[in-house]
């Protein structure tokens, strides 16, 4: 039996990448390191009050050396020799305009400061007109091409965004031949495939934000994408038909990169996807139960046999797409435009006057704050808490994408203080998660529990508790402190041919879970009033308010 039998999963987040070597057999955790992105973490190319958020490619290849060689240090000088293959997620829709070599535009000298030339983040909001376009156009449209996103197009997928920066910028349009998403864009890289006619595309991404069916043999029709925006002409044709699972190798290490990596030459590079899909593979998601990604946003998946959806569509979703998670098995996904961020959003608000001259407040300050905040909402009972909060400070991702929407805050009064309307935003999170589940399950989609993934899930008990009281199901914390990058490397086991299916992977490197919420009957039935009475029609008034003054 060979001992090349360790396996690396990269997992691209927000802020960092971080990258966890596995042993495929036995599933021990022999490294792991977190490389952040330094032009990122300086807020360079972003103007968050045009929600405006992009990456530099260079942040992603740096993060990678940094991350892999950190991984491979902690394990010990003979790791490197073991690793069979790896894989990789990502954030997305996270796409860039590439040239006719399958470049990021980004990477050529007079590109390098254009933030059009680089990755549009998910959370990026400045193609909202565009997504609006793509709605109204597909509802004339012959074929009923959003019939697999729920049935509207948000401003975070690729088609909106790109459709964008060709419209508005002149100079990247004349260079750019094709776009690709992130998660595409890592395996191309390491295995030499960056060429338009060797670009390997991901069903994941394919999918669930760009449209791809096989219904209408891959991608839209070259009518519909330039209908969008003329600009987009001749960029079907530089898309793959087919679309790999992530079980799938793209290729495998080049020479120059297993140099810059430390790893073998020829080790397989699995096919990639987004985070949420491969984490709730790490998170060994099953038929019936929700996982959910909880960091800064929520992402929220599933997988159900085709034959229990048989023709139904689920409206209202972020897509359902046959082999996205789990090949054989549909992939559905929802999720949360903003969830820690708007823990993160009050503490910066009521840290502001412990800012610095340089305008940042200490990490001390910050932790003391969330601390003590955090202790006092604990102490706060359901029903104490007057104010209630609308969850939509980042838009609306799920049910029914709508990225113009603003969140509220009602009911304040001079006895509001911080902890109680801390506490009310925790609410309103998990009220916007009630949301998902109550429509998944309008739609006769059976959930029976929650798998809980990330950092906040690991971390807050209380927001847990206050979940699973709002949601009335069990909630199970998945044990492993990196659920996504886990995932890669199971699909990275697959592809260097050390596990034959996603199951097998999962019961040799699976860690488990760790602590259960239970919800209490009482807070359940208090919830369930205040959801139904005062969350739902709060949103409505909201929504139409802005609709009318629209």
């Amino acid at each position: 039996m060979t001992d090349q039998t360790l396996v690396l999963g990269l997992d691209y987040g927000t802020d960092s990448a971080r990258a966890l070597l596995v042993d495929a057999r036995s599933g021990d955790t022999l490294g792991t390191a977190v490389a952040p992105y330094t032009r990122w973490a300086k807020r360079q190319y972003c103007k968050p009050e045009d929600d405006q958020y992009r990456q530099h490619p260079l942040d992603y290849i740096e993060a990678l050396e940094q991350a892999v060689k950190g991984a491979l240090e902690e394990a010990g000088p003979e790791a490197a020799s073991r690793v069979a293959g790896i894989s990789f997620d990502t954030t997305g829709s996270t796409p860039c305009l590439i040239d006719k070599d399958g470049i990021p535009l980004a990477l050529h000298d007079e590109f390098a400061n254009d933030p059009d030339a680089m990755f549009v983040l998910w959370k990026d909001h400045t193609s909202v007109q565009e997504a609006a376009h793509i709605n109204q156009l597909a509802a004339t449209w012959n074929t009923d091409y959003l019939k697999y996103v729920g049935g509207i197009y948000s401003s975070e997928w690729g088609w909106a965004k790109i459709a964008h920066l060709l419209k508005n910028n002149d100079r990247v349009h004349a260079a750019a031949a094709s776009f690709v998403e992130h998660c595409d864009w890592m395996p191309a890289l390491l295995t030499g495939k960056q060429g338009l006619s060797q670009m390997p595309r991901g069903r994941c991404a394919a999918g669930h934000k760009n449209l791809w069916a096989d219904e209408w043999d891959g991608l839209p029709e070259e009518g519909f994408l330039t209908a969008i925006e003329p600009r987009l002409a001749g960029y079907r044709d530089t898309f793959a038909r087919e679309t790999l699972t992530s079980d799938q190798t793209v290729g495998y290490l080049t020479k120059d990169w297993a140099a810059r990596l430390g790893l073998p030459e020829g080790i397989a590079v699995g096919a990639g996807a987004f985070d949420c899909h491969m984490g709730a593979v790490g998170g060994e998601v099953q038929p019936g139960s929700l996982s959910r990604v909880i960091g800064t946003s929520t992402c929220d998946i599933m997988i159900t046999p085709a034959d229990t959806l048989g023709d139904r569509t689920v409206a209202g979703i972020c897509g359902q797409v046959d082999g996205s998670v789990v090949p054989d098995m549909v992939g559905l996904e929802a999720g949360q435009s903003a969830f820690g961020d708007l823990y993160a959003w009050f503490v910066d608000l009521i840290c502001w006057p412990l800012k610095d001259a340089q305008g940042t407040v200490s990490a001390a300050d910050r932790d003391r704050v969330i601390r003590n905040l955090s202790e006092a909402a604990t102490s706060i009972k359901p029903g104490d808490t007057a104010p209630l909060c609308l969850d939509w400070m980042n838009g609306r991702r799920t049910p029914d994408a709508n990225q113009e929407v603003r969140g509220a805050i009602a009911g304040l009064s001079l006895g509001s203080d911080a902890p109680r309307i801390f506490r009310a935003i925790i609410e309103g999170t998990c009220f916007g998660s009630r949301a998902i589940v109550d429509r998944m399950r309008r739609e006769g989609v059976g959930i029976n529990d929650v798998i809980a993934l990330g950092g906040v899930a690991q971390k807050s008990p209380l927001v847990m508790q206050i979940m699973a009281d709002v949601l009335g199901m069990p909630i199970r914390v998945a044990r492993a402190e990196q659920t996504c990058a886990l995932g890669a490397a199971m699909f990275a086991a697959i592809g260097a041919g050390l596990h034959d299916s996603v199951a097998a992977a999962q019961s040799s490197m699976g860690q488990g879970f760790g602590t259960t919420y239970e919800p209490d009957p009482q807070r359940a039935a208090y919830y369930d009033e205040i959801y139904e009475t005062r969350y739902v029609p709060l949103g409505r008034f909201v929504e139409r308010e802005l609709t009318n003054r629209a």
